[in-house]
């Protein structure tokens, strides 16, 4: 059986360094995913970003920033509902389902 150190170390070792641009500014990152997928992710993020200062005008990279956690923030607030909204949909499918087959058994 491995050790916790050893299982640690393992994890590590599956880690890669991925080099992505947001805003300007270069970040080196560490990942046990896929790299595509975090260059993905830092891409869409560097494109909102210049879009927000685009629009913006004057403003600074800590002011773009905090305007796009903003814009995300919201975005992650709109899918919850909506998957909050099919979990109830899906909950009230089931207890008609379940209604329906009561009543087909009887």
């Amino acid at each position: 059986m491995d050790s916790a150190d050893e299982r640690k170390d393992a994890r590590k070792d599956e880690r890669k360094t991925v080099r992505v641009t947001i805003y300007n500014q270069p970040y080196t990152l560490a990942v046990s995913g896929e790299s595509g997928d975090v260059e993905a992710l830092a891409h869409s993020v560097d494109q909102l970003m210049t879009d927000i200062a685009q629009r913006a005008g004057n403003i600074d990279g800590s002011g773009v920033a905090v305007l796009a956690c903003l814009h995300l923030a919201d975005r992650l607030r709109g899918l919850e509902q909506e998957l909050s909204d099919f979990r109830s949909q899906v909950g009230e499918k089931s207890r008609q389902f379940s209604y329906l087959l009561d009543q087909a058994i009887r």
